[in-house]
C-alpha cells in the first residue's frame, strides 16, 4: 500500500505539502493539489484518517444536532442542511448528523461520546443542557436559534428575528380585519416558541388589542403524535368551538396541512372562511396545500451557511486568542400567496393566479 512518502516522492513535492492537500488545513494551489491528487490516484493512496486524527487531535468531524419526527426532516431542516455541506466539504470537514426524538429533554448521555471537534445545536430549549454539555467539555458549538438565559452571552448563535417577524405576520393579518386569530405554537420550552409568543402579543398591543383567550396552544412534546396529527386535532376542536375565529397561524408547515384538513372536514373555505399562515414556506409540503400557503421565508439555507462559517472561524483560532461569542441575525421575508385574505371579501373576489409577493419581514 502506497504512503504518504510514496505520494511526495513520485509528485516531487514534500511530505507536509501531500498532507495539507488533504486535511486543507493550510491553503494549496490549484495546480499542486490537482497534480498531487493525481499522482495519490495513481498510486491508490489513501490517507490514514484515524491516524491522522490522533497525531493531529482533531477529527474533522462537526456535528448537527436536530430533533425530528420519526427521523423525518422538514423542509427548514433539508435547506438547512444544504446551507452545511457545502462549506464543510469545501473545508474538508464531515458532517455527523444526529436526530434525537421529539420528546428527547435534557439528556445528554447519548452525545458525549461524539467523535466532533464542534457542535451546531438545533432547537434549542430553555435551560438546555446539550449547550451546558458542550461547555462543559471545551467543544467549539453554535447554536441556530436563540440559547436561553446567560448562554446567549457565552454561545455564539444564528438567528432570525423571530419576535419581529411574528409581530409583522400577526399585523399582516390583523390588517386584513382579523382579530380571533388562533397561535397553534410549537413546544412551550423551545426559545423560538416563546420569541413568537412575544411577537404575536406584540402585534396585538400595537393596535391597543388583547388577544382574545385561549388564541395561543402549545404543541406539547412529550405526546406522541406528529405535528400535522396535533395541529388538526387542535384545529378541529377550537374552530368547532369558537367560529368567531377567522384566522389560524401555524409553527410549521406541517402545522398548516393540519388546519388544512381540519377546514376541509368542517366545511370552511381557505382563504374566503379562513385565513391560514405559517412559520415555513416553499417545502416539501407545498403541492398538499390547496389554495397555495401564505408563509415566512426563514432563509434556513443561510441560517447553516453562516453558524458553519461561525464555527469554523472558532475552530481555526488558537487557543490563545479570545473566542468571543457572536451574534449573526438572519431576515425573513413573508410570502403572500393564495390562503389569507380579508375578513369581509367573497369567494368571487379571490385571485388565485397572482404570482407570490414578498414582503419583509
Amino acid at each position: 500500500m502506497a504512503t504518504i512518502e510514496d505520494v511526495a516522492k513520485a509528485a516531487g513535492v514534500s511530505k507536509g505539502t501531500v498532507s495539507n492537500v488533504f486535511s486543507k488545513k493550510r491553503p494549496i494551489s490549484k495546480e499542486v493539489t490537482e497534480h498531487v491528487m493525481q499522482v495519490a490516484k495513481e498510486l491508490n493512496y489513501r490517507p490514514n484518517y484515524w491516524a491522522r486524527s490522533l497525531v493531529n487531535k482533531k477529527t474533522r468531524i462537526i456535528g448537527l444536532n436536530m430533533r425530528g419526527e420519526k427521523l423525518k426532516m422538514s423542509h427548514f431542516q433539508y435547506s438547512l442542511l444544504n446551507g452545511v455541506l457545502p462549506v464543510c466539504y469545501e473545508r474538508g470537514y464531515r458532517l455527523l448528523l444526529n436526530t434525537l426524538s421529539p420528546n428527547y429533554l435534557n439528556q445528554v448521555e447519548h452525545l458525549a461520546s461524539d467523535p466532533v471537534d464542534g457542535e451546531i445545536i438545533l432547537d434549542a430549549v430553555i435551560g438546555d443542557s446539550r449547550v451546558e454539555d458542550c461547555l462543559q467539555r471545551n467543544v467549539p458549538i453554535v447554536v441556530i436559534g436563540r440559547p436561553s438565559g446567560e448562554d446567549e452571552t457565552r454561545v455564539s448563535y444564528v438567528n432570525n428575528d423571530n419576535i419581529g417577524t411574528a409581530a409583522k405576520v400577526t399585523q399582516y393579518l390583523i390588517s386584513l380585519g382579523h382579530e380571533q386569530i388562533l397561535f397553534i405554537n410549537g413546544p412551550e420550552n423551545r426559545t423560538v416558541t416563546a420569541d413568537r409568543t412575544a411577537g404575536y402579543m406584540q402585534a396585538f398591543s400595537q393596535q391597543g388589542k388583547k388577544p382574545a383567550e385561549g388564541m395561543i396552544v402549545h404543541q406539547n412534546n412529550l405526546q406522541a403524535m406528529t405535528s400535522l396529527t396535533y395541529s388538526y386535532e387542535t384545529a378541529l376542536s377550537r374552530l368547532k368551538e369558537n367560529p368567531e375565529i377567522t384566522a389560524v397561524l401555524t409553527d410549521t408547515e406541517s402545522m398548516a396541512l393540519g388546519v388544512y384538513k381540519a377546514a376541509a372536514e368542517l366545511n370552511l373555505r381557505i382563504p374566503d372562511q379562513l385565513s391560514v399562515l405559517c412559520f415555513g414556506y416553499g417545502g416539501t409540503l407545498a403541492q398538499e396545500f390547496n389554495p397555495p400557503l401564505t408563509g415566512v421565508d426563514l432563509h434556513a439555507d443561510k441560517l447553516g451557511t453562516e453558524a458553519i462559517q461561525l464555527l469554523l472561524e472558532q475552530l481555526e483560532q488558537s487557543d490563545a486568542e479570545d473566542k468571543l461569542a457572536k451574534r449573526t441575525i438572519i431576515p425573513s421575508d413573508l410570502v403572500v400567496r393564495g390562503s389569507c385574505d380579508r375578513r369581509e371579501s367573497k369567494p368571487d373576489s379571490v385571485d388565485q393566479t397572482q404570482p407570490p409577493k414578498k414582503i419583509k419581514a
